[in-house]
């Protein structure tokens, strides 16, 4: 995963921060910036709604003895993993404090002159892509076929630990995401035992899937959900956490779970920065429908994949405008 694309010799874009300042209006963002019809882009379809995503408080889900509430938060959360695939998280133990300062050191870094934030740049001597560092996307060739993000980002590994490149790490970041990523491997290791008894798998099933080694990569860059052909926005709230499932569960789920179809609308009046965690199996791991959800009457939905191939096809497919999820089905 890691090492995708680092032979690529791809055209240097300027930051995306760059291109705004120089803008004066919409019309003059670049064309490879402008999504395309299809892959559920069309203009009319533009959110017109708020989705009503359920809200789940961990404590009272993951308490031990599942009394206390517990049952009404299962129902919560099955209901958002089948229907809208993400689901906000509420009393999930990490101060407000400290998701207050992992937003005002990401804001830090950010607004440092360019110059400082290409110290950290993910083109290794100008030449060569790789997925950690700052930069945005790349393009393998001055043609416009490929859509560009709208977007700068930071991307990091952050777990497991002993794989940190802690040289790509600003020092305004490295104590406050260490905190963070502790907080949210919690709540990670909280929900997904609850996420199988769902499926009335064993509490273990996800995590052991995900093993010891799950990698974990942490991004600073108005989502939007679709849903029945229809884009819905999603709600924030202060202090909250908004989980948006994956791929891969919705396989190894055999579809139940639902890996949502999501996109982020710029805003021209004002920045948008979100901080994020992905958490990803093992690339060289296989993965495929639990046995136990599979039957006479329940066939298996989609094909064996290995987490590797999937990833390069995701970026491949993305740049198309097409959804990689559809090459995994039978």
């Amino acid at each position: 995963m890691e090492g995708a694309g680092e032979e690529a010799r791809p055209v240097l874009l300027p930051p995306v921060q760059e291109l705004a300042g120089q803008l004066g209006a919409a019309a003059d963002v670049p064309a490879r910036y402008v999504a395309r019809a299809g892959a559920g882009n069309d203009d009319d379809r533009k959110a017109t709604e708020t989705a009503l995503v359920p809200a789940i408080d961990l404590a009272r889900l993951c308490q031990p003895g599942g009394d206390g509430g517990a049952a009404d938060e299962a129902s919560k959360l099955r209901l958002a993993l089948q229907s809208w695939g993400l689901f906000l998280v509420t009393n999930h133990g990490m101060e407000a404090s400290l998701m207050d300062a992992m937003m005002d050191a990401s804001r830090e870094f950010f607004r440092q002159p360019l110059q400082e934030r290409q110290k950290h740049s993910n083109m290794i001597d100008g030449k060569h892509f790789q997925i950690e560092g700052y930069g945005n996307d790349w393009a393998p060739s001055e043609s416009e076929e490929q859509v560009l993000d709208w977007t700068d980002r930071l991307y990091l590994k952050v777990e497991p630990q002993e794989d940190r490149k802690l040289d790509l790490w600003p020092t305004c970041l490295r104590d406050v995401l260490h905190e963070f990523t502790t907080g949210c491997t919690r709540v990670k290791d909280c929900l997904l035992p609850e996420m199988a008894k769902l499926l009335e798998l064993d509490d273990g099933y996800f995590i052991d899937q995900f093993g010891g080694k799950a990698d974990a990569y942490a991004s600073v860059g108005g989502l939007q959900v679709l849903r029945d052909g229809v884009w819905y926005d999603v709600p924030t709230r202060p202090h909250t956490l908004l989980i948006n499932l994956g791929d891969q569960i919705e396989i190894m789920s055999n579809g139940i779970f639902k890996s949502p179809v999501h996109r982020v609308v710029t805003n021209a009046e004002k920045e948008r920065l979100s901080v994020a965690l992905f958490y990803s199996i093992d690339p060289e791991r296989e993965i495929q429908p639990a046995d136990k959800l599979i039957d006479e009457n329940h066939p298996a939905l989609y094909k064996k994949v290995k987490i590797k191939e999937y990833i390069a096809g995701l970026y491949e497919h993305v740049a198309r405008g097409e959804m990689v999820i559809e090459t995994a089905k039978i």
